[in-house]
């Protein structure tokens, strides 16, 4: 179309000071020797308009003009017109025939407004209805562009034009242009070397970008066809996280993906927040076809807890990063918590996410049932259980200090790995005795209730030293720590290093022949789990004791020709060792010391 240059508005002046009342330079040059006979207000707005030239093209104008009860009817308002008085002025130039550039701004108020004054091809060819069709289905749907900018123009206007077919029209077209996108990317890839990735990254960024100036329920349909038709998962996470950042960056007081860019207010309500935050998790592609960045994941669930989004949304969030548990950092888990008088970190959610990862390891061990696995894939699960259990040992030794951490909770958290996840207990035993020395008002029916989670025989030598010296821990801890050291250090003297022990487990492990099949299957998968994780403890075990020995045959060269043999001496050594001594003894290390007096069967007693 040719471009209207003429700025002559066909409105009313605003100042209604001004003379004559209706503006009507336009009507009067287009029929400058006929008066104007029809005033259509819209919005308030008052039109001074000739009826010939509506009435010709216009069958909402007709219509009212005929129903009216004196055939001169020279009064009409239109209520609730699409794109408001600057749409019906250019629809009002077209039915003068005046010339005007269809654009991708003002294609869609068109559009609109022509449904509304039933401008279609029943009452002239070419009419505006079929103008702006062809527009839309020739110049709009080749550009991705365009289509961002006419969806832009759609959110102001009436469920019209939902029904018109606009908005799903610009949606395929965006969705199959980025498709297009993607494939010259691909074939450019195999062309060039050196510039193909740059290609590919700025073909990638610049509708990325387009994207985010969407609304959040246009943005949803887009992304959803570009999946349904094949675009990347990696692109469109690319895009989800763009869009967040874009329209999330105003939650909080800090910038969860990027703290260096400046913090600029969104203007978006808490409601449009929470609904922005629901529609980005339920379009993240599944778990198999990409790999979103964990960053990412933990930055939207911070916020869906800042949001209050649904409890859906949060639960889907944790089931993704459970997912990939054995990789998550600790500083990803320390999420803060928003409720009053609570603990300062979100301990039900870590517990939530730990949780379902065991159900995963679970349900995998399910659906191998019918088979045996193989020693690689066993190892793999086992692996990734032994780095989820390092990790909530870390955590627990970060969350130990914090005042209003209640014990019920501390011990929950224990609680939730099996006894397998743990090789050696050195992570847990440091947790432990950072929250009691940070509570330092627990009864000791409390102290002997937290640490009974503490396997002793899984202490490194490091961690037994400490232990048996530590005055927080309750006599009858100590006194165990110091039993299974001297059944140690037996062992160790004895050549047995836990072979009595792996025999046991081995004949306990034994299934019956009243068990069925799958029972049996149960109880043998069972049973290679601890045989796997006895041989990792026997493993440390025997790097600790090629140490001794080393220590032991020092001490033999060095020993005196005093007739005593190595290992009398040894055994005197063992029982003067003054772990109840010391400058930072207690009011506990008394009774032990002098309970070490009355020999060997009491020292080391269990009570």
């Amino acid at each position: 179309m040719v471009s209207f240059s003429d700025n002559t508005s066909l409105s009313c002046p605003n100042n209604p000071s001004q003379a004559p009342k209706f503006a009507n330079t336009f009507t009067t040059r287009i029929f400058s020797d006929v008066a104007g006979d029809i005033t259509i207000t819209v919005d308030g707005e008052s039109f001074l308009l000739h009826k010939f030239p509506l009435v010709s093209r216009s069958g909402k104008i007709r219509k009212m003009v005929a129903d009216g009860k004196d055939y001169n009817v020279s009064k009409l308002e239109l209520v609730n017109f699409p794109g408001g008085q600057h749409t019906f002025e250019l629809a009002m130039k077209f039915c003068y025939g005046m010339n005007f550039e269809i654009t991708a701004a003002n294609a869609a108020l068109l559009r609109c407004a022509a449904e509304y004054l039933e401008m279609s091809e029943d009452y002239r060819e070419e009419n505006l209805i079929g103008r702006t069709e062809v527009y839309l289905n020739d110049v709009v749907v080749q550009s991705l562009e365009k289509c961002v900018e006419v969806l832009c123009t759609c959110e102001n206007l009436p469920p019209i034009v939902e029904e018109l077919g606009i908005i799903n029209t610009c949606v395929e077209a965006i969705a199959m242009n980025a498709c297009k996108e993607q494939l010259v990317s691909g074939l450019s890839a195999l062309d060039c070397n050196g510039e193909s990735t740059e290609l590919k990254t700025g073909c990638m960024e610049w509708w990325i970008e387009d994207l985010s100036v969407l609304r959040i329920d246009y943005y949803h349909k887009v992304i959803t066809s570009m999946a349904r038709i094949g675009v990347r998962p990696d692109t469109i996470v690319e895009s989800l996280m763009h869009y967040a950042q874009i329209s999330l960056k105003s939650i909080g007081k800090c910038q969860i993906w990027n703290p260096a860019r400046p913090n600029s207010n969104s203007g978006t309500t808490e409601s449009e927040q929470k609904t922005i935050v629901e529609a980005l998790v339920n379009l993240l592609p599944t778990l198999k076809s990409s790999n979103v960045p964990l960053s990412f994941l933990f930055g939207m669930l911070r916020m869906a807890i800042m949001v209050e989004a649904t409890v859906a949304c949060r639960l889907e969030l944790e089931r993704r990063i459970a997912f990939r548990l054995e990789m998550v950092s600790l500083d990803d888990l320390l999420i803060p918590s928003l409720r009053a008088r609570d603990s300062l970190f979100d301990i039900d959610t870590v517990h939530r996410i730990v949780v379902n990862f065991l159900q995963q390891i679970e349900d995998e061990e399910n659906e191998d049932s019918g088979g045996y696995e193989s020693d690689g894939l066993a190892s793999l699960g086992h692996g990734s259980l032994l780095k989820v259990g390092r990790l909530i040992d870390s955590y627990l030794a970060e969350i130990a200090p914090d005042p209003y951490l209640s014990l019920q909770k501390f011990i929950a958290m224990i609680e939730t790995l099996p006894d397998y996840a743990r090789v050696i207990d050195d992570g847990l035993y440091r947790a432990i005795d950072i929250y009691l020395k940070a509570h330092p008002m627990l009864s000791d029916h409390e102290c002997k209730k937290l640490c009974k989670f503490i396997d002793c025989q899984k202490l490194s030598q490091e961690a037994t030293n400490h232990a048996a010296q530590n005055e927080r821990l309750p006599v009858q801890m100590a006194i165990k720590v110091l039993y299974f050291e001297q059944l140690r250090l037996k062992n160790a003297l004895c050549g047995s290093s836990g072979d009595g022990f792996l025999s046991q487990k081995i004949s306990s492990g034994v299934p019956s022949a009243a068990m069925s099949p799958r029972d049996n299957y149960a109880s043998l998968r069972r049973e290679n789990r601890e045989l796997k994780l006895e041989i990792s403890r026997m493993r440390v075990r025997l790097s600790e004791l090629e140490k001794e020995q080393v220590v032991m045959k020092r001490g033999m060269m060095e020993k005196s020709g005093n007739g005593k043999t190595f290992f009398t001496s040894l055994s005197k050594g063992i029982g003067r060792i003054g772990i109840f001594s010391g400058p930072g003894g207690g009011k506990r290390r008394k009774p032990r010391g002098s309970e070490g007096k009355s020999g060997r069967s009491r020292r080391y007693s269990v009570s």
